[in-house]
Order: structure tokens, then C-alpha cells, then sequence
């Protein structure tokens, strides 16, 4: 497991790269995935940890719902605060310790922001969800499809090119099969200057997901692709409900 540069990861570049994919309709599109997946009706209570800039918990806040959000990243907290219009309380803390007590209706763990740290972290990161949720409560994670992207890896790293105009952020990742893991080289080349970067992501199977929710102490979990069909080889991305 390479050494996960958070700071390099999720600072300004980010929102600079994914200011094209994280537009407003994808944004929506997100919202209204997640509002029918658990059935929200404006009266639950909502942390989205981690929470990024808030493009989510920002969009659940304007259908009435009570949101939290929790990331570790102060400028993308600056961004949800400045976006929200004072809506949704955000903090900063740890997922493995997180700032809030409860009880929550609900928690968010959307877009690939779950398994950033080594097993035993990311397993207390589920155990921080069960503990802040209300008996009865559910956590919604939405994830790579493990069995998807490594069907259609290559033996030789695997690269993608984002540009933005003449800049250009290129990822180079490898399949640690022995530890699960995406291991990424992320080069930044942004106005004349380049900076370089690691990022690591867990990329737990079904089964191996459905023994951590059951050791962190949910009852019962859901495993479908975004469709709302089972999930498949074909199918990259996974989104998971777990009972509290």
C-alpha cells in the first residue's frame, strides 16, 4: 500500500479536474439516485461523511431534509458553506472518528469515498456509520464494482487522461491483487507546473463487504448496480444499503 497523499488528492486540483464531470446535472442525477434508493421523504436526518464540497448534501438540504457533513478537507468545506447558504452544518473531522454523535437516519458514503484507509481503518470507518446511526437506520455506500474494474484491467498500468483546456491530469494505476487495492500515480499538469501524487482505494469484494458490515454490527445489507439490477461483471458501479 503506497502512502495515500490526501492533501494532494483533494485539494483545488480536484475541483479544477472534476469541474466538468460534477456539473450541476450529473449532480442532480446523484440527488435523485440516492433519494430513490432509500425512499427519503424530506423528514430523515442525513450525514454525508465524507462529504466533499457539499454537492450532495447541499441538494438533500433544499428538499428539506436535516444534513451533517463531515469531511476531512477544509477547503472543500469552504466550498459547501459558501454553496449552502448555511443550510447544512459542516465540520471537519476523521471517518474513522467521526466529530458527531446522533442518531442519524441515514448515512452517505457516495462517489468511491470509502476505503482509503488499511483494513483495519476502513473497518472502523463502519463501525463509525453503525455507531451514529438510530436502530433501524441505513447506510448507503456507492462504490467500483471490485469484480467489474478487474475484469477489464490490463496486465500493464492502466492510464486516464483528464484535460481541461491545455492542462492535464493523468492517472497511472496497478491492481494490487495480494491487498485488493487500486494503487494510483496522479500527475498534475496545470499552468506550466506539474506536481505528482499518490492515492490508494480498497476495493473490497461482495462477500468480503458483506463480513465487514456484518462484524461492524448491521443487520442486514443490499448489494445492487446503479440500475437497481444485480450486480454483475459488466456492471462497474455498486451501490450497497446496510441495516443498522
Amino acid at each position: 500500500m503506497g502512502q495515500f497523499d490526501f492533501e494532494a488528492t483533494f485539494g483545488d486540483d480536484y475541483l479544477y479536474f472534476y469541474a466538468d464531470v460534477l456539473r450541476d446535472e450529473h449532480n442532480d442525477a446523484d440527488t435523485e439516485v440516492i433519494v430513490n434508493a432509500l425512499g427519503l421523504t424530506g423528514d430523515e436526518t442525513v450525514l454525508d461523511a465524507p462529504c466533499g464540497h457539499g454537492r450532495i448534501s447541499n441538494r438533500l438540504a433544499q428538499r428539506g431534509i436535516k444534513v451533517v457533513g463531515v469531511d476531512s478537507t477544509e477547503l472543500f468545506l469552504e466550498r459547501a458553506r459558501a454553496d449552502g447558504n448555511g443550510a447544512v452544518e459542516y465540520l471537519q473531522g476523521d471517518l474513522r472518528a467521526l466529530p458527531v454523535g446522533g442518531p442519524f437516519d441515514v448515512v452517505l458514503s457516495w462517489f468511491t469515498s470509502f476505503g482509503y484507509f488499511d483494513d483495519d481503518g476502513n473497518r472502523q470507518v463502519l463501525s463509525e456509520y453503525r455507531r451514529v446511526l438510530r436502530p433501524g437506520g441505513r447506510l448507503l455506500l456507492e462504490l467500483h464494482n471490485h469484480d467489474e474494474i478487474v475484469r477489464r484491467f490490463t496486465p500493464a498500468p492502466f492510464s486516464i487522461v483528464t484535460r481541461r483546456g491545455d492542462d492535464m491530469m493523468i492517472d497511472t494505476s496497478e491492481f494490487d491483487t495480494v491487498m485488493g487495492r487500486m494503487e494510483t500515480d496522479r500527475v498534475i499538469v496545470r499552468d506550466g507546473e506539474t506536481r505528482e501524487s499518490h492515492h490508494s482505494v480498497r476495493m473490497p469484494t461482495i462477500p468480503e463487504l458483506r463480513g465487514w458490515l456484518d462484524d461492524a454490527g448491521f443487520a442486514s445489507s443490499t448489494f445492487t448496480a446503479r440500475n437497481g439490477e444485480e450486480p454483475s461483471i459488466d456492471r462497474p458501479r455498486l451501490i450497497v444499503i446496510a441495516a443498522a
